[in-house]
């Protein structure tokens, strides 16, 4: 295996205080309960933790509140892509020198490269870093999908490239990564909802939104699948399906950050252009909470 950063890996949220600054006080309080709660590694300034709205500076500010909080606990793992190569390529710099276990490198969004565009991309970061680089294909907000075959050649290509982030719901294309790349290199899969299927297709674990709440469910679920145990890991699935899909009611993480309020571990401020729920959202996520609590006790 190119990277070793576990099963379970949280996108965390950023939490912020009511003037819209990063509450660096919370960041260290939703840390350390993730470290508690099954999960194997942190990835913060991922979208969950609102990267589009933070600045370069809040995000390494975070990350080293993140790597102080939780030490040697869990790995943690820095969200450094970029739409400009240049700029991916700077932070993954800065973030190496800090020190990480892995650096996550979305898909560039909004100029829509071609396939051989991303190969110079992610060439470009590998070549300039020796952490290992986990892709993130999310062809839902980039707008392009990065190919199976795109990902062979980057990861023949380069032993630092050590796995992907897939969050696109076509299993077939799985497969095929699974198929074509090395097999030391790693899946992911990048939606709750898909990670029991993505696994039975090759895929290692899950970087979850729903682990904030549900992490050591999550991480039974993985484990009980691979012991085996497919029947109890299927009824675990089941039972967590609706608060996967109730998370995703409204643009991530504005349900996860009500959640996270309604429970107690973080406030619900967003910055703009997200808003926070209706009374009506509220209401339907809080019962579906309610309904999970007693369907697992």
């Amino acid at each position: 295996m190119r990277m070793n950063i576990g099963e379970l890996i949280t996108a965390m949220i950023t939490p912020f205080k009511n003037n819209l600054e990063v509450d660096y006080a919370a960041v260290e309080k939703v840390a350390n309960h993730l470290a508690d709660n099954g999960t194997d590694a942190i990835l913060v300034a991922g979208t969950t933790g609102e990267s589009p709205t933070l600045t370069h500076e809040e995000e390494l500010e975070i990350l080293k509140t993140v790597k102080n909080t939780v030490g040697n606990r869990v790995k943690v793992i820095m969200g450094a892509g970029s739409n400009s190569t240049k700029t991916a390529v700077e932070m993954s710099i800065k973030v190496d020198k800090i020190g990480v276990d892995a650096i996550l490198s979305v898909v560039p969004y909004y100029n829509k490269p071609s396939q051989k565009g991303l190969i110079e991309h992610f060439s470009q970061i590998a070549d300039a870093v020796d952490v290992p680089i986990l892709l993130y294909n999310i062809p839902g907000r980039t707008g392009i999908n990065m190919q199976a075959e795109t990902m062979a050649e980057l990861a023949h290509k380069h032993q630092n490239i050590a796995g992907v982030k897939q969050s696109n719901p076509d299993l077939d294309l799985v497969t095929e990564i699974a198929i074509k790349t090395p097999d030391d290199f790693v899946i992911y899969s990048g939606d709750d909802s898909l990670t029991l299927p993505m696994l039975s297709l090759g895929a290692y674990g899950v970087v979850s939104v729903c682990s904030h709440l549900i992490g050591k469910e999550i991480k039974k679920m993985i484990t009980e699948f691979k012991k085996g145990n497919v029947q109890e890991a299927t009824e675990i699935q089941h039972k967590c399906y609706p608060l996967f899909k109730a998370l995703f009611m409204a643009p991530n993480p504005t349900p996860l950050k009500t959640a996270m309020q309604q429970i107690g571990l973080a406030k619900d401020f967003l910055r703009p252009p997200l808003v926070g729920l209706s009374e009506e959202e509220k209401n339907k996520l809080k019962n579906i909470l309610d309904t999970y609590q007693k369907v697992m006790n």
